[in-house]
């Protein structure tokens, strides 16, 4: 045994990132060889770059791994949008289950009440939108329509966030916050209709519902979008690569050079945003969307229906995500009233994963 080799396995080679890199190292290394694809990290090396960081942020936030991958593919290199949200969906599959298992082993508190019917109606929602909905959508319109969509998600987040933090909770049960499982199956079916377009959108979508509605506290909605993403991501490409087998060789080949990074910076990322604060994590948040929006606005050629279709998208979006904001600040207001006219449901309710505001 190398020197090397026991200070891999002694040191880094046993925290949950090193494991999880390791293990996924060594069944890509025999794949990429017996594909004969080495040679595609000549030609595609700009995307394993890009990945590094991609990677980092979809660990670190509510955006998945393809928010930044398809912005990129996209806009930058001018890939068509199906080929970019696939490889997104392949990408996500890998490093946001990476994210994900370093979240369970590392015991970072998740929201598991809203995993299962958020993913099931994911689940059902990319399928449909995969098979039907995203071979009517244009290109140019599909690119503006996820752009504007997540800067209006970071207005609104912002709005709300000027209320200060108090009423947050690090618990979630459904019904009891605002959101019963029906509620919850919705988001998920929207959020998967989203990411049949763009490659991801169940994350931020339900980040969304539960910060800004639920008042849950971000360092829990956070490791639960990327859980959510995980489960999103291996549907979409099961279901494009195994059922459907309609995935491009150019997918193939950028999902090939981007493996081995991402399956690291991804859990690393989930690592490092564990103990950050509300502020912290709304601030990175912010630039990403921000850089997002301001590529797309030097790189696409807006006509007058674009600009429509993305000052309609901006409009509808903070709508939403701002009507969101105040129904959980009203219904905070309410809950306090209501314990204010009777202490004794005050007493009985200690704990309740929806506290009063300023507790």
């Amino acid at each position: 045994m190398t020197l090397l080799h026991r200070t891999l396995m002694r040191g880094w080679g046993h925290s949950p990132v090193g494991m999880i890199a390791l293990a996924t190292w060594a069944w890509w290394a025999p794949l990429i060889t017996w594909q004969d694809r080495w040679g595609d990290f000549v030609h595609h090396f700009p995307m394993t770059l890009t990945m590094v960081v991609g990677s980092f942020i979809a660990g670190a936030t509510s955006e998945g791994g393809g928010a930044v991958a398809f912005p990129v593919l996209t806009l930058v290199f001018g890939v068509a949008p199906p080929i970019a949200r696939d490889f997104a969906l392949m990408i996500q599959s890998v490093g946001m289950t990476a994210a994900a298992v370093t979240i369970i082993r590392a015991r970072i508190p998740v929201a598991w009440a809203a995993v299962a019917p958020v993913s099931l109606g994911g689940a059902l929602g990319l399928v449909g939108g995969l098979t039907w909905l995203s071979p009517l959508m244009p290109p140019a319109l599909v690119k503006i329509f996820f752009c504007c969509l997540w800067l209006s998600f970071a207005v609104a987040l912002h709005l709300v966030s000027l209320r200060g933090s108090a009423g947050q909770t690090d618990d979630f049960r459904p019904g009891e916050c605002g959101l019963p499982v029906p509620a919850l199956f919705g988001i998920g079916l929207l959020g998967g209709v989203i990411s049949s377009l763009v490659g991801s959108g169940i994350d931020i979508l339900t980040f969304a519902f539960l910060t800004l509605h639920s008042r849950l506290h971000e360092r829990v909605a956070t490791p639960t979008s990327v859980i959510l993403m995980a489960v999103n991501a291996v549907v979409g490409f099961s279901w494009q690569g195994a059922v459907r087998g309609v995935i491009d060789p150019q997918a193939w080949s950028f999902w090939y050079v981007c493996v081995p990074v991402v399956v690291l910076g991804a859990p690393l990322g989930a690592w490092f945003i564990r103990n950050r604060s509300s502020a912290f994590i709304r601030r990175l948040l912010y630039v990403c969307i921000g850089a997002q929006f301001i590529g797309a606005v030097f790189i696409l050629p807006f006509s007058p229906s674009l600009f429509l279709v993305g000052s309609s998208t901006f409009a509808a979006g903070s709508l939403l995500f701002v009507l969101l904001g105040r129904r959980g600040a009203r219904r905070l207001l309410e809950r306090a009233r209501s314990l204010e006219t009777d202490p004794l449901v005050a007493t009985s309710r200690r704990g309740d994963p929806c506290p009063d505001p300023g507790t």
